[in-house]
């Protein structure tokens, strides 16, 4: 009996510390980090491009108030990218969270540009629960403009940057959010929900998405939280070059307020294959 209870207690406080890792010290263990892709066409006028990647902020949910943006924000900028993207799921809807308005949320973000290099935006499902048109009118009126089935160039028009409306809560077009594009010239597709991808053509050079949260919570190698209507777990974080897709795990939390991957806002290195 003495030794049954010895295992139950051993369990109990197994158990009580990945909860503890995973309510508190992982989501607080943000990793800032370049990742070298090498694209098929990428031209080499834009070689050693450095894009920030981030995504699924859920602000307001447990460690992600707004002076943990603003920190991610001061992290970004001093990480010197030439273009920062964000992929939506901006606001919280998860257990013990905190109410945060798109209006200041909006401004903390426009930080990203402080160094001169531009942000672009989609939004995600959860943006569109908290009221998809302000959000976007408060990002637009931040400086970030937000696409949706549109696209526009940047760096001196040497890059087009499309992006979709989310899958779950819009109707979105990669035909036309590609409309307008001159033939040839280098593409990066946004969209929140990676699923979008069996649409993407060959004219696009990257597609890069979130929502996955890589699993948010993995027991055993597989996500708890399923990160693909499509693909069950097969795309859960990373890069997949045969997709030519990269997805971001984010930063957030949704549904429950836990985390066993690392949080993470990557700098993709962009070089020609």
């Amino acid at each position: 009996m003495a030794g049954v209870r010895r295992v139950a207690a051993v369990g109990g406080f197994a158990l009580a510390s990945a909860v503890f890792e995973a309510a508190v010290v992982t989501p607080r263990r943000l990793q800032i980090r370049d990742v070298p892709l090498a694209l098929a066409g990428w031209p080499a006028a834009l070689d050693g491009m450095r894009v920030a990647v981030l995504s699924d902020l859920h602000a307001g949910s447990p460690w992600v108030g707004l002076p943990r943006v603003r920190t991610v924000v001061d992290r970004v900028v001093a990480a010197r990218p030439d273009l920062v993207l964000l992929l939506g799921d901006y606001l919280a809807d998860v257990a013990f969270s905190s109410h945060l308005e798109p209006e200041p949320l909006a401004r903390v973000l426009a930080g990203l540009t402080a160094a001169g290099a531009p942000a672009v935006a989609v939004l995600g499902n959860h943006d569109w629960y908290a009221g998809g048109r302000r959000v976007r009118q408060a990002f637009e009126a931040a400086g970030l403009p937000v696409l949706e089935e549109s696209a526009i160039s940047v760096l001196r028009s040497r890059l087009w940057i499309a992006g979709v409306g989310d899958l779950w809560e819009r109707s979105p077009s990669v035909p036309a959010a590609l409309t307008g594009i001159p033939a040839g010239a280098p593409v990066l597709l946004l969209t929140h929900n990676p699923d979008v991808i069996a649409d993407v053509p060959d004219s696009v050079s990257l597609v890069l998405a979130g929502h996955t949260h890589g699993g948010q919570v993995r027991v055993l190698g597989r996500g708890v939280h399923r990160v693909s209507e499509r693909s069950g777990n097969r795309w859960a974080r990373g890069w997949y070059p045969q997709e030519r897709l990269f997805i971001s795990a984010g930063i957030g939390s949704s549904v429950v307020p836990l985390r066993t991957v690392a949080p993470e806002v990557p700098i993709l290195v962009l070089s020609p294959a």
